[in-house]
This record gives C-alpha cells, sequence and structure tokens, in this order.
C-alpha cells in the first residue's frame, strides 16, 4: 500500500506535466512509448506470442499509431495499417509452422487495437478552439477530463470498498471489487468531473453545461469497471499477476491504465458530440 502511495505521488506530477506543459507532439511521443510498452506486455509479459518479430512489429506500430492520432491523417493510417497486415500475413506464411493465427490476431490486438485506444489521450490533447490550429488550445484543459475520470473512479472504489464494500462485483476475475466500491467509483467520478467544471467555469471562463459532467463521470466510471475487470481476465487466463513490474506498487503499463483503455475513447467521443466545456472568450 504504501509504495503504491509513494509511486502515484511522484507519477502524478509527471503526468501533469505531460498533458498540460509539453507541445502536443510531446505527449503523442511519451504515448506512443507507452503504447510499446503495453504491446509488449500484453504480448511478450503474458507469453501470448513469443516471436520476437511479432514483438517488434506490435511496439513499432504501437508507437506509430500514436504518431497518427496525433496528424489525424486517414492517408497515413490506412497505409500503415496496411503495412502491418502485410509484416503480420508475411510472419503466418513464412513462419506457419512456429507462427499461429491465433498470434496473428493477438498481435493485431497488441499492436495497433491496445494503442487506438489509449491515444484518444492524443487525439484529445491535439484538439484546438477555432478553424486555425494555430489558435489556443483546449486539449490541455480535456485530456484533464479523461484522467479524473479514469483515476478518481478507481481511488474512490478502492476506498468505498474497503469502508462498505460487502457484495462481490466479480468474484471469480477480482474477489477484491464490491458493489459498494463500484457505486463509490461513480460517485466520485461524477463528483470530481463536476468540481473541475466549477474550476474551468470559475477560474477559466468555461461555459459548462453541467448535466453533461453527470454524462461523464457515470459512462467513464461505468466503461472504467469494464476496461479494469477485461485485462484482470486476461492476467488470469495467462497465470500471471501484474503485466509487469515497471510501475512500483501498480505493475505495469496495462495494469495502470487498463481501465483509461476504454474512459479515454469514450470522453473523446463525448467531447466531439456533447462537449461538456467551451470557452467563453479566447484564451492566450
Amino acid at each position: 500500500m504504501k509504495t503504491r502511495v509513494i509511486s502515484a505521488a511522484v507519477l502524478l506530477p509527471v503526468l501533469l506535466v505531460v498533458v498540460l506543459v509539453l507541445p502536443a507532439w510531446g505527449t503523442a511521443v511519451l504515448f506512443g512509448l507507452a503504447g510499446a510498452l503495453a504491446a509488449y506486455e500484453l504480448l511478450f509479459q503474458t507469453r501470448l506470442v513469443t516471436s520476437p518479430r511479432l514483438v517488434v512489429y506490435a511496439m513499432v506500430m504501437a508507437f506509430l499509431t500514436s504518431l497518427w492520432s496525433l496528424k489525424q491523417d486517414a492517408n497515413l493510417a490506412r497505409i500503415g495499417i496496411l503495412l502491418y497486415c502485410v509484416a503480420l500475413f508475411s510472419e503466418l506464411l513464412f513462419s506457419h509452422r512456429k507462427v499461429s493465427i491465433e498470434k496473428v490476431c493477438v498481435a493485431f490486438a497488441g499492436g495497433l487495437l491496445v494503442p487506438y485506444l489509449l491515444t484518444s489521450l492524443v487525439r484529445i490533447r491535439a484538439m484546438y478552439a477555432g478553424p486555425d490550429p494555430s489558435d489556443t488550445e483546449l486539449g490541455k484543459y480535456y485530456v484533464l477530463i479523461a484522467f479524473i475520470v479514469a483515476f478518481s473512479a478507481d481511488t474512490g472504489a478502492y476506498f468505498a470498498g474497503r469502508a462498505f464494500g460487502k457484495h462481490k462485483l466479480a468474484p471469480v476475475v477480482s474477489p477484491k471489487k464490491t458493489i459498494e466500491g463500484a457505486v463509490g467509483g461513480v460517485l466520485s467520478s461524477i463528483l470530481l468531473v463536476e468540481l473541475y467544471g466549477a474550476l474551468l467555469h470559475f477560474t477559466f471562463s468555461f461555459d459548462v453545461v453541467w448535466w453533461y459532467g453527470i454524462l461523464y463521470g457515470l459512462l467513464g466510471a461505468a466503461i472504467s469497471i469494464l476496461g479494469d475487470l477485461t485485462f484482470s481476465v486476461v492476467k488470469r487466463q495467462v497465470g500471471i499477476k501484474d503485466y509487469s513490474n515497471l510501475i512500483p506498487g501498480h505493475g505495469g503499463i496495462l495494469d495502470r491504465f487498463d481501465s483509461m483503455l476504454l474512459v479515454a475513447p469514450v470522453v473523446e467521443i463525448l467531447l466531439r458530440t456533447l462537449t461538456f466545456a467551451v470557452p467563453v472568450v479566447g484564451m492566450g
């Protein structure tokens, strides 16, 4: 527990620097590296894919996915996905005695699907105000919403579960998670999103649609539980406790960002359809 708290205390300022101080391209590079590590954890650390070439292909694809997410260039993405498929199909064709179609499919998920979900954070960070990309960036304000939803849901569920938890949520997959904890996570997420909305409104002159904040918190917290439990299932199926020991007390990238993999895309979609907060005046 102590190690977990210390790691969180160190990581939080780093994340704030990443999303608030670095330019969007810097965020893309760092999350590209995170995606590459996540691909390595999902493939090699689980022993689902042990072919060095498949793992390397997946890690490269994961990193490039973050850069394409920043550029949001559909043609580059199509070319990259095609080349990745060619590389995977070639491995299946020429190494079919060692490489099965199941391993190719896992490599596809690890190198493209998981990084694409994670790099919703990059696409959010790249959002800006006005028709000119040189205008004031909104992404540094919006990307915090995804972090607030995911981490407040996780933290709220943990403490609510310890204080009130009696009914198991998924006893086989994650014995410590409770229904009471899940409710606490949802309420914490809604509360923190609304408090962040108040900060944007009163400090940075944003116009906030308050009931959208309830929707963000509710949907985000619910989907975070799905992401968390899904990656717990994978760990149980392959017989590991953590995806790696990269982050003391937390495990690996996938252990820390498992819920974020679904929260970030949900927040991205909501921001593009039901915008929670918009600046009233231009911000310099």
